[in-house]
């Protein structure tokens, strides 16, 4: 109010601060960093450790019996700030089940162009299959290898894990495997064939070489 005042009557507001003392506060910034440890990194020959929930490359997880977590319900793309990811869903089926739900994401990509990698697209899935790796070199020289698949973010397999899709552990269900009651494959359990990536059965290979033709023994059985 009282610089309004004197404003308004025509005067100069005070300067509080000798004008010399600018310059001279500026340079002692420079001169406190003189004497400071120099910091410099070797990289990429020695890599920099990163905070454990550092944000990274993310991973689509797996429950321990080998089938995948995510249920294709595109939570985190509609979370997605930038629209890097796209999901489409489908229908699981007894014959070509990739999680214990009634849906998989079939396709699964995320465009590193676009990631700011905030993290709200792990918040927002509901059944932990999406998480954040400490990987953190993800540039590259073309447009297109930034865009990440489903293969490429699937998580490995682990000892006591089969590949999917293959069938539910015998006498469980979907809520069993969320409350970790499933911690690894069934004994005997096998990968299913998937039709939908355009897999085929391929018929058991036969007794005789090409060649060969069979015995009478064999024919009249």
């Amino acid at each position: 109010m009282a610089e309004e005042l004197e404003r308004s009557k025509g005067a100069e507001p005070k300067d509080t601060k000798p004008g010399f003392q600018n310059p001279v506060a500026g340079f002692g910034v420079t001169f406190k960093a003189m004497f400071k440890k120099r910091l410099t990194e070797q990289y990429p020959e020695q890599q920099k450790t990163t905070a454990p929930r550092f944000h990274g490359r993310h991973q689509l997880n797996r429950h321990p019996d080998g089938l995948e977590k995510c249920v294709g319900c595109e939570l985190c793309a509609w979370a997605c700030p930038a629209d890097a990811i796209y999901v489409e869903g489908a229908d699981n089926t007894d014959e070509e089940r990739y999680s214990p739900g009634e849906r998989y994401g079939r396709v699964y990509q995320i465009n590193y162009a676009r990631c700011i990698l905030c993290g709200l697209c792990i918040e927002a899935c509901p059944t932990r299959a999406l998480t954040m790796t400490n990987e953190f070199e993800l540039a590259d020289s073309s447009r297109a290898n930034l865009i990440y698949t489903k293969e490429q973010l699937l998580a490995g397999l682990e000892e006591g894990m089969v590949d999917s899709p293959h069938a539910l552990y015998p006498g469980t269900d979907e809520q069993d495997y969320y409350r970790g009651l499933v911690t690894e494959a069934a004994p005997g359990t096998e990968r299913q064939v998937a039709h939908s990536k355009g897999e085929v059965v391929q018929e058991a290979d036969s007794t005789f070489g090409g060649t060969e033709p069979a015995s009478e023994g064999v024919i009249g059985r």
